[in-house]
């Protein structure tokens, strides 16, 4: 029984990365989608939609499937065309919250994202309401095989390039917004394409939160809203101690 039951937890840890490359290439195809369609089909004269399909490619998507996602939005049918919107709330202790989304329904998507709000002692804002406790940066990763740090960050330097770091496998670099797509070429160029590059909400505050009850409603707010096919990503401003992690996780 032992020996089926660890089967069983293999089947599911399986099942679970499936369910999660599976929701990455739904992420991955609708960016490819929105970029294609707010500018140039072709990447070499849009820098969002380069970003898109490098970003697909470092994960393994096929050109098949990237080339299916451009023409998508390409097309004259309406019916498939999705749209961004961002949605701005609070979770518990005054936790700002920035929700990206990319729908093709956007009534289905204000219902879902403001029913997990009510659901986790949330409260979905107005526009406006939270942005300004972030700044929107770029953010591109390389793999610590491509090169030594200290090469990396003396490239690095020679960019307009807000932060260099080193973590257990990567290098991850800040840019602001208006360099990033200049900064992503040049790298491009010198080191092939990064394992990821994206423009993402940089909390300019952080609220601690100490209590147990309080963290675990608030990380379950977090990766509900994360698990809603709309959703692109999930930005907030929280502080919790790694301690108090690892009581809730």
């Amino acid at each position: 029984m032992a020996g089926h039951s660890k089967f069983k937890n293999i089947m599911h840890r399986k099942g679970a990365q499936d369910k999660k490359r599976a929701k990455l290439f739904s992420r991955l195809i609708r960016e490819i989608s929105v970029s294609a369609k707010l500018g140039s089909p072709d990447p070499d004269s849009n820098p969002r939609l380069r970003s898109a399909i490098n970003n697909a490619l470092s994960s393994n998507m096929t050109k098949e499937s990237i080339d299916k996602a451009i023409k998508k939005q390409t097309s004259t049918d309406d019916k498939d065309l999705i749209e961004e919107i961002i949605y701005e709330g609070f979770g518990p202790n005054g936790v700002a919250i920035i929700v990206e989304t990319m729908t093709d329904n956007k009534n289905r998507s204000a219902a879902e994202v403001r029913s997990t709000f009510s659901k986790y002692n949330g409260n979905l804002g107005v526009s406006g309401c939270v942005k300004h406790n972030f700044k929107k940066v770029g953010i591109i990763s390389y793999k610590k095989s491509i090169s030594t740090f200290e090469d990396f960050f003396d490239y690095c330097a020679s960019l307009d390039v807000d932060d260099v770091a080193e973590n257990e496998n990567d290098f991850v670099l800040e840019t602001n917004i208006d360099s990033f797509n200049t900064v992503l070429q040049k790298l491009e160029d010198k080191f092939s394409i990064p394992k990821f590059s994206e423009i993402e909400w940089k909390p300019l505050n952080f609220i601690d939160i100490s209590d147990q009850d309080s963290a675990k409603v608030l990380i379950k707010l977090l990766e509900t809203l994360e698990d809603l096919d709309d959703v692109q990503s999930v930005s907030s401003n929280f502080n919790i101690s790694d301690s108090l992690m690892d009581k809730i996780i």
